[in-house]
Protein backbone atom coordinates (compact mmCIF):
# COMPACT_ATOMS: atom_id res chain seq x y z
CA UNK A 1 0.00 0.00 0.00
CA UNK A 2 1.46 3.35 -1.10
CA UNK A 3 1.54 6.32 1.21
CA UNK A 4 0.55 9.83 0.54
CA UNK A 5 3.66 11.65 -0.09
CA UNK A 6 2.39 14.86 1.48
CA UNK A 7 2.59 15.64 5.76
CA UNK A 8 -0.47 13.83 6.57
CA UNK A 9 -1.05 15.21 9.72
CA UNK A 10 -3.90 17.26 10.75
CA UNK A 11 -4.21 18.92 14.49
CA UNK A 12 -7.92 19.35 15.54
CA UNK A 13 -8.52 22.79 17.18
CA UNK A 14 -11.04 21.76 19.14
CA UNK A 15 -11.19 24.95 21.14
CA UNK A 16 -13.66 27.11 22.27
CA UNK A 17 -12.34 30.95 21.26
CA UNK A 18 -9.59 32.24 18.76
CA UNK A 19 -7.78 33.44 21.31
CA UNK A 20 -7.24 29.38 23.07
CA UNK A 21 -6.49 28.13 19.58
CA UNK A 22 -4.15 30.83 18.41
CA UNK A 23 -2.33 30.55 21.98
CA UNK A 24 -2.03 27.13 21.49
CA UNK A 25 -0.62 27.27 17.27
CA UNK A 26 1.91 29.63 18.26
CA UNK A 27 3.56 26.23 19.92
CA UNK A 28 3.61 24.41 15.99
CA UNK A 29 5.62 24.82 13.02
CA UNK A 30 3.34 25.67 9.66
CA UNK A 31 5.05 22.89 7.73
CA UNK A 32 4.84 19.98 9.96
CA UNK A 33 1.11 19.84 10.43
CA UNK A 34 -2.37 21.05 8.92
CA UNK A 35 -4.78 22.55 11.02
CA UNK A 36 -8.71 21.83 11.40
CA UNK A 37 -11.33 24.26 12.24
CA UNK A 38 -14.49 22.68 13.12
CA UNK A 39 -18.09 24.08 14.32
CA UNK A 40 -17.80 25.67 17.32
CA UNK A 41 -14.45 27.63 16.74
CA UNK A 42 -15.65 28.86 13.44
CA UNK A 43 -19.24 29.70 14.76
CA UNK A 44 -17.46 31.98 17.54
CA UNK A 45 -14.65 33.68 15.33
CA UNK A 46 -16.10 33.78 12.40
CA UNK A 47 -14.43 33.75 8.72
CA UNK A 48 -11.29 35.28 10.53
CA UNK A 49 -9.72 32.72 12.15
CA UNK A 50 -9.56 30.99 9.16
CA UNK A 51 -7.56 33.80 7.92
CA UNK A 52 -5.33 34.20 10.74
CA UNK A 53 -4.15 30.84 10.41
CA UNK A 54 -3.75 30.81 6.88
CA UNK A 55 -0.94 34.15 6.72
CA UNK A 56 0.62 32.01 10.33
CA UNK A 57 1.28 29.48 7.34
CA UNK A 58 -1.06 26.82 8.20
CA UNK A 59 -3.40 24.90 5.85
CA UNK A 60 -6.98 24.74 7.09
CA UNK A 61 -9.47 21.82 7.15
CA UNK A 62 -12.77 24.43 7.52
CA UNK A 63 -14.77 21.14 9.19
CA UNK A 64 -18.31 22.35 8.53
CA UNK A 65 -19.91 19.71 7.19
CA UNK A 66 -22.47 21.74 4.31
CA UNK A 67 -26.06 20.39 3.81
CA UNK A 68 -28.41 21.96 1.72
CA UNK A 69 -29.96 22.64 -1.43
CA UNK A 70 -26.85 22.49 -4.18
CA UNK A 71 -26.85 26.69 -5.03
CA UNK A 72 -26.94 27.53 -0.77
CA UNK A 73 -24.00 24.51 -0.38
CA UNK A 74 -22.07 25.58 -3.55
CA UNK A 75 -21.86 28.94 -2.43
CA UNK A 76 -21.06 28.02 1.08
CA UNK A 77 -18.26 25.95 -0.17
CA UNK A 78 -17.15 28.81 -2.26
CA UNK A 79 -17.01 31.46 0.36
CA UNK A 80 -14.71 28.99 2.82
CA UNK A 81 -12.63 28.34 -0.13
CA UNK A 82 -12.73 32.65 -0.74
CA UNK A 83 -11.62 32.48 3.12
CA UNK A 84 -8.34 30.42 2.70
CA UNK A 85 -9.54 27.18 3.28
CA UNK A 86 -7.20 24.62 2.44
CA UNK A 87 -10.13 21.71 2.82
CA UNK A 88 -13.73 21.73 2.94
CA UNK A 89 -16.35 19.31 3.35
CA UNK A 90 -20.04 18.65 2.46
CA UNK A 91 -22.60 16.01 3.83
CA UNK A 92 -22.57 13.01 1.10
CA UNK A 93 -26.24 12.08 1.57
CA UNK A 94 -26.94 16.32 0.22
CA UNK A 95 -27.04 14.05 -3.58
CA UNK A 96 -24.89 14.28 -6.32
CA UNK A 97 -26.41 17.28 -7.80
CA UNK A 98 -25.21 19.02 -4.84
CA UNK A 99 -21.84 17.21 -4.71
CA UNK A 100 -21.51 18.20 -8.55
CA UNK A 101 -21.87 21.95 -8.42
CA UNK A 102 -20.07 22.27 -5.23
CA UNK A 103 -17.03 20.72 -7.20
CA UNK A 104 -18.05 22.65 -10.19
CA UNK A 105 -18.50 26.57 -8.46
CA UNK A 106 -14.75 25.78 -6.88
CA UNK A 107 -13.39 24.88 -10.42
CA UNK A 108 -15.18 27.63 -12.12
CA UNK A 109 -13.33 30.25 -9.85
CA UNK A 110 -10.12 29.29 -10.33
CA UNK A 111 -9.68 27.42 -6.77
CA UNK A 112 -7.67 24.14 -6.01
CA UNK A 113 -9.36 23.96 -2.28
CA UNK A 114 -9.78 20.04 -1.43
CA UNK A 115 -13.44 19.18 -1.24
CA UNK A 116 -14.42 16.06 0.52
CA UNK A 117 -17.48 14.58 1.95
CA UNK A 118 -19.20 13.00 5.02
CA UNK A 119 -20.77 9.55 4.82
CA UNK A 120 -22.36 8.07 8.00
CA UNK A 121 -21.07 10.03 11.20
CA UNK A 122 -18.64 7.80 13.40
CA UNK A 123 -21.62 8.11 16.10
CA UNK A 124 -23.82 5.84 13.94
CA UNK A 125 -24.69 2.53 14.66
CA UNK A 126 -27.44 -0.05 12.41
CA UNK A 127 -30.21 0.97 14.87
CA UNK A 128 -29.69 4.98 14.33
CA UNK A 129 -29.84 3.94 10.70
CA UNK A 130 -33.00 2.64 10.52
CA UNK A 131 -34.18 5.41 12.41
CA UNK A 132 -33.61 7.87 9.35
CA UNK A 133 -35.26 5.34 7.02
CA UNK A 134 -31.64 3.64 5.73
CA UNK A 135 -31.85 -0.11 6.26
CA UNK A 136 -28.29 -0.94 5.27
CA UNK A 137 -25.53 -1.31 7.80
CA UNK A 138 -23.65 1.61 8.47
CA UNK A 139 -20.70 -0.04 6.42
CA UNK A 140 -22.52 -0.67 3.11
CA UNK A 141 -24.33 2.81 3.50
CA UNK A 142 -20.48 4.26 3.71
CA UNK A 143 -19.42 2.32 0.78
CA UNK A 144 -22.19 3.57 -1.53
CA UNK A 145 -21.44 7.29 -0.56
CA UNK A 146 -18.13 7.36 -0.89
CA UNK A 147 -18.82 6.02 -4.35
CA UNK A 148 -21.14 8.37 -5.03
CA UNK A 149 -18.87 11.02 -3.71
CA UNK A 150 -16.25 10.17 -6.47
CA UNK A 151 -18.21 9.58 -9.19
CA UNK A 152 -19.85 13.78 -8.05
CA UNK A 153 -16.55 14.83 -9.12
CA UNK A 154 -15.11 15.61 -5.56
CA UNK A 155 -11.50 14.97 -3.80
CA UNK A 156 -12.22 12.11 -1.51
CA UNK A 157 -14.17 11.44 2.30
CA UNK A 158 -13.76 11.65 5.52
CA UNK A 159 -13.98 7.97 7.03
CA UNK A 160 -12.97 5.81 10.09
CA UNK A 161 -9.98 3.65 10.61
CA UNK A 162 -12.22 0.80 10.09
CA UNK A 163 -13.70 1.53 6.97
CA UNK A 164 -10.37 2.91 5.24
CA UNK A 165 -8.92 -0.49 3.67
CA UNK A 166 -12.77 -1.46 2.23
CA UNK A 167 -12.47 2.23 0.84
CA UNK A 168 -8.92 2.16 -0.44
CA UNK A 169 -9.97 -1.25 -2.07
CA UNK A 170 -12.52 0.11 -3.76
CA UNK A 171 -11.91 3.63 -4.94
CA UNK A 172 -9.20 4.63 -7.09
CA UNK A 173 -5.86 5.68 -5.24
CA UNK A 174 -5.66 9.34 -5.67
CA UNK A 175 -9.10 9.53 -3.60
CA UNK A 176 -8.09 10.95 -0.24
CA UNK A 177 -9.59 9.14 3.26
CA UNK A 178 -9.46 11.65 5.90
CA UNK A 179 -9.61 9.38 9.36
CA UNK A 180 -10.13 11.37 12.82
CA UNK A 181 -9.78 9.43 15.80
CA UNK A 182 -5.86 8.60 15.62
CA UNK A 183 -4.21 7.56 18.85
CA UNK A 184 -0.51 7.69 18.52
CA UNK A 185 1.29 4.73 20.44
CA UNK A 186 2.25 7.14 23.06
CA UNK A 187 -1.20 8.52 24.40
CA UNK A 188 -3.10 7.31 26.72
CA UNK A 189 -6.18 5.30 25.42
CA UNK A 190 -8.58 7.01 27.63
CA UNK A 191 -12.33 6.12 26.95
CA UNK A 192 -11.72 4.87 23.64
CA UNK A 193 -11.92 1.24 23.04
CA UNK A 194 -10.54 0.81 19.67
CA UNK A 195 -8.01 2.86 19.05
CA UNK A 196 -6.18 3.14 15.42
CA UNK A 197 -2.18 4.54 15.41
CA UNK A 198 -1.04 7.03 12.87
CA UNK A 199 1.05 4.13 11.34
CA UNK A 200 -1.79 2.12 11.08
CA UNK A 201 -4.08 4.08 9.34
CA UNK A 202 -1.87 4.70 6.72
CA UNK A 203 -0.68 1.19 6.16
CA UNK A 204 -4.62 0.74 5.78
CA UNK A 205 -4.37 3.38 3.00
CA UNK A 206 -5.61 6.49 5.15
CA UNK A 207 -4.18 9.60 3.34
CA UNK A 208 -4.79 12.21 6.12
CA UNK A 209 -5.11 11.73 10.16
CA UNK A 210 -6.83 14.11 12.11
CA UNK A 211 -5.95 14.20 16.01
CA UNK A 212 -7.03 16.28 18.59
CA UNK A 213 -5.96 16.01 22.31
CA UNK A 214 -2.89 14.08 21.84
CA UNK A 215 -1.25 16.83 20.52
CA UNK A 216 -3.35 20.01 22.11
CA UNK A 217 -3.25 18.63 25.27
CA UNK A 218 0.36 17.78 25.45
CA UNK A 219 2.97 19.55 27.48
CA UNK A 220 4.61 20.12 24.81
CA UNK A 221 2.80 19.78 21.57
CA UNK A 222 5.95 20.26 18.90
CA UNK A 223 7.65 17.06 20.79
CA UNK A 224 4.07 15.33 20.52
CA UNK A 225 3.96 16.37 16.98
CA UNK A 226 7.72 14.82 16.25
CA UNK A 227 6.62 11.66 17.81
CA UNK A 228 3.80 10.80 15.53
CA UNK A 229 6.31 11.87 12.77
CA UNK A 230 8.64 8.98 14.25
CA UNK A 231 5.92 6.98 13.69
CA UNK A 232 5.22 7.25 10.40
CA UNK A 233 8.40 7.27 9.54
CA UNK A 234 8.36 3.39 10.25
CA UNK A 235 5.85 2.94 7.58
CA UNK A 236 6.72 5.11 5.35
CA UNK A 237 10.97 4.20 4.98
Amino acid sequence: MSVHPENPIIVALDYADARQALEFVEQLEPGRCQLKVGKELFTRSGPSIVEMLTKKGFRVFLDLKFHDIPNTTAQAVLAAADCGAWMVNVHACGGRPMMEESARRLRDHGHDTLLIAVTVLTSMDDIQLRQTGINASPAEQVMHLAALTEQSGLDGVVCSAQEAVMLREALPLDFKLVTPGIRPSFAEKGDQQRIVTPAKALLDGSDYLVIGRPITRAEDPMQALVLIEQEIATVRG
